[in-house]
């Protein structure tokens, strides 16, 4: 019998166990993932893939997990550099008389490249591959994002009042369409619309902003029902809650990412399933700001996609995805009184597929499947903190944290290895937050 010549490859990723996320809650004990031409060309067990494959790069993990890269489904990424500036205030006070202020005097394409940059760095080492980035300057992200081959959904801002970035809605909207098309194409850099909030954004943005989504086949990333107070002023000056209005002006669907949905009634649970909408739960940041807790089981149960999200670091303090996790599948179950309530397994799920396909993505990546981008990471279960292991799911969620990533890739780009960054100078990035910091001290807002 002839022997079976060995198919060529970039790289094999040999790991202690693969978890692809689809099949949901299934963890694949001693498996190997084939990347070639940046997808994942297999998906079989590691002693099979190394008699029928020839890799050019084979990394062998024999105690390690082997996850699909972290989605962090909301985030503005430039507020690295306000990273702690306001602790400690209400949601309106923290945003009104710190945050806005701040943003004010120094926000420039500089400090959203910047900030951007730290975040990249941070995110990477915490084993994040993707991110929905909603700041000003969006065109200084996602040059940022392309320069680092990270992946991003950059959000085109649309709100009703003068910023560095546009000074009207026509503006706004220009520079959306600009922006755009610049990246129409572009194989990492996507972007979607992002209308602030309800609160901050006008009925006539609102419409236009479904009607050009639609037109571009992108999603809509926006703060909802972030507060009771949010709510209560919307039925004062609309004479209904926010995601009322939203429906009533057609923005309420299967392309919208609400973000936070803190505050929801039993029929707004069953609407977002009926109308397919995603929801990016935010639980660390919620927390800390004492917005209040999104019912993410009962939209678990409704059948809603659910994904994941940091929000910024001057409201949550950090990027970390497992920290988040973990904090999602807590909340979810004080809020539900339920143990059972999320699970592990879809606490994960959150934080991979489904904030791909909140983003859009879903048919690229969030899963190790054939056919998909080669976007992964690999985390260290030998540590002390993660033995005994019994469940590398559950290890995942409730032990592991972001210090135990060791290696990622994107695209199949080696991005991380052995826990050091590559092509990415750490020392110049933190003087630069270190420059940032003095002069936002400087502007005298950060006195507690």
């Amino acid at each position: 019998m002839a022997e079976t010549t060995a198919v060529n490859c970039d790289l094999l990723i040999e790991a202690g166990w693969v978890i692809p996320i689809e099949p949901h809650g299934v963890a694949l004990a001693d498996h190997a993932v084939v990347v070639k031409d940046g997808a994942i060309l297999a998906v079989l067990p590691t002693e099979q893939a190394r008699a029928a494959y020839s890799a050019t790069e084979t990394v062998s993990r024999p105690r390690s997990v082997l996850i699909p890269g972290l989605v962090n489904a909301h985030a503005h990424n430039a507020m690295t550099l306000m990273r702690g500036v306001a602790d400690d205030k209400p949601l309106m006070e923290w945003l009104t008389v710190h945050v806005w202020p701040i943003e004010g005097a120094v926000v420039s394409p500089a400090f959203v490249a910047d900030g951007v940059e730290l975040a990249i760095a941070e995110m990477l080492r915490g084993g994040t591959t993707c991110c929905n980035d909603m700041y000003f300057f969006p065109d200084a992200a996602a040059a940022t994002y392309r320069r680092h081959g990270f992946r991003a959904l950059v959000g085109l801002i649309v709100i009703d009042f003068p910023t560095a970035w546009a000074s009207s809605p026509e503006t706004y909207f220009d520079k959306a369409g600009e922006v755009h098309d610049l990246y129409r194409d572009d194989p990492l850099v996507r972007t979607c619309f992002a209308p602030h909030a309800p609160y901050t954004v006008c009925d006539a943005s609102f419409e236009r902003i479904r009607m050009l989504a639609d037109q571009l086949d992108v999603p809509v990333h926006c703060h909802v029902h972030e507060t009771a107070h949010e709510a209560s002023e919307s039925i004062k000056l609309h004479g209904v809650r926010p995601i009322a209005r939203l429906d009533r002006l057609g923005v309420f669907n299967d392309r919208l990412l609400a973000v936070h949905m803190t505050q929801l009634t039993d029929a707004e649970v069953a609407l977002c399933a009926a109308r397919g909408v995603s929801v990016a739960h935010c639980p660390e940041s919620n927390l800390k700001l004492a917005s209040g807790g999104c019912r993410s089981e009962d939209l678990r149960r409704a059948g809603v996609n659910l994904a994941l999200g940091t929000d910024g670091c001057a409201s949550n303090n950090d990027l970390n995805m497992f920290g988040e996790m973990r904090s999602a599948a807590l909340l979810a179950k004080f809020v539900a009184n339920d143990a059972a309530a999320m699970p592990a397994a879809a606490a994960l799920r959150m934080a991979t597929l489904g904030g791909a396909r909140a983003l859009g993505m879903g048919d690229a990546i969030g899963s190790i499947e054939p056919g998909k981008r080669a976007d992964l990471v690999l985390v260290d279960c030998d540590r002390i903190e993660t033995q005994p292991l019994y469940d590398p799911i559950s290890q995942l969620v409730y032990a592991t944290g972001r210090q135990h990533v060791t290696d990622v890739w994107i695209d199949g780009q080696r991005k991380l290895r052995d826990g050091e960054l590559t092509g990415i100078d750490t020392r110049a990035i933190v003087a630069n937050a270190r420059q940032w910091k003095d002069r936002i001290a400087a502007i005298g807002r950060t006195s507690p």
